[in-house]
């Protein structure tokens, strides 16, 4: 009877083991998709923020030609002010 006993004990044990181990790997799959998820949908705001970003600076293209004007205008400034005052 030991012998029998001994032998339904140790298959018992490895098939609860293999219930615990497949849980745990069950648990670690759930946890990296829902992290997953939550990196996507961070992605996609970021996606967005970049999107606005882009569309926000894509009028920056235009400043060289204000910069151009500017220095144009000091230039003007400045000689209309030699001949105001002379120097």
């Amino acid at each position: 009877m030991p012998t029998v006993i001994g032998a339904s004990t140790g298959w018992t044990v490895g098939l609860v083991l293999g219930v615990i181990v497949t849980l745990v790997a069950a648990a670690i799959v759930i946890t990296i998709v829902m992290l997953a998820t939550r990196i996507a949908k961070q992605a996609r705001t970021a996606v967005e923020g970049v999107e606005k970003v882009r569309a926000q600076t894509t009028e920056l293209d235009a400043v060289g030609r204000i910069n151009d004007s500017g220095v144009r205008i000091l230039h003007s400034a400045r000689a209309l002010r030699k001949v105001a005052v002379g120097k």
